[in-house]
């Protein structure tokens, strides 16, 4: 018994420290980088792990203004927000349709949903961009918008599919005696329920197109409509001619900063919501 214990608490122990092991990899870099941001050009190449000697803010004031970054993160944050918004309606839409109701074609549909997400993203660039060309949805939001909530109703159809699946339908039956349609019972029975489901795919696809590059790199061409990856890119190809390394790296913390606080604010949301839609798949 005391031997069993033992080895329980050898093998505790180890994990713990992979674990601390794995959780100092992770964070090293971004604590690096938050400390770069800080650094004048000079003294990053003078004392690259060191600890700043002054703070220079000054970084993210250049980076926000003269490199163009305030204009990226809002261009950012409006495409982000309409897409997640018709991604989450559209396919929460969908996902309800596939699971509560039993119609011919509904495995056929349910299995493209599901196939959409082997669909590689660089296999349709070019068709995407002589399409959208033609439609005169290239180089704008429209197209871009479009292309993101098409690519995200895969994940999203499959992770809600779950989630709706497994609600009581006598719920549904219940507002359907008391008079509600079948949209009320939807949007005010249903689609309550199924929010640990949204908050997992809602925060998961926020990930997937706050950070996207490939498809908004060959559909948005104007400057003033580059979304913050767009921008980073080029921010780096300029730092090739100039000299101001600090305002790059104030630049990827302005990029890391809303995505760590989306995963520091629901990390438990999206654990629940993942575990309760295995479990109910």
């Amino acid at each position: 018994m005391k031997s069993q214990t033992h080895r329980r608490n050898v093998w505790t122990t180890l994990i713990s420290i992979v674990l601390l092991a794995y959780a100092v990899l992770v964070a090293y870099p971004m604590v690096w980088l938050l400390l770069a941001s800080l650094k004048s050009s000079r003294e990053l190449f003078e004392n690259p792990w060191g600890i700043p000697s002054h703070p220079h803010l000054v970084n993210f004031l250049n980076a926000w203004t003269k490199a163009g970054i305030g204009r990226y993160f809002i261009n950012s944050v409006f495409v982000t927000t309409v897409s997640m918004f018709f991604i989450l309606v559209i396919g929460s839409m969908a996902a309800y349709a596939l699971a509560r109701y039993a119609f011919r074609g509904r495995g056929v549909i349910q299995t493209a949903f599901t196939s959409g997400m082997m669909f590689p993203v660089f296999l349709g660039i070019v068709p995407l961009f002589l399409l959208l060309r033609r439609l005169g949805m290239w180089d704008n939001y429209l197209g871009l918008i479009t292309v993101y909530v098409a690519y995200s109703l895969s994940f999203t159809v499959f992770v809600l599919t779950g989630f709706f699946r497994q609600l009581p339908g006598e719920l549904a039956e219940a507002g359907l005696i008391d008079g509600c349609s079948e949209y009320t019972v939807f949007l005010r029975i249903m689609f309550p329920l199924a929010k640990p489901g949204l908050i997992a795919a809602g925060i998961f696809n926020f990930f997937g197109i706050w950070n996207e590059y490939p498809l908004a790199l060959v559909i948005i061409a104007s400057e003033n409509l580059r979304t913050l990856p767009l921008g980073i890119a080029n921010l780096l190809m300029v730092q090739h001619y100039e000299t101001d390394w600090g305002a790059l790296f104030a630049g990827l913390v302005i990029v890391m900063v809303p995505t760590l606080i989306v995963y520091l604010v629901f990390q438990r949301q999206i654990t629940e919501g993942l575990t309760a839609g295995a479990l109910k798949a």
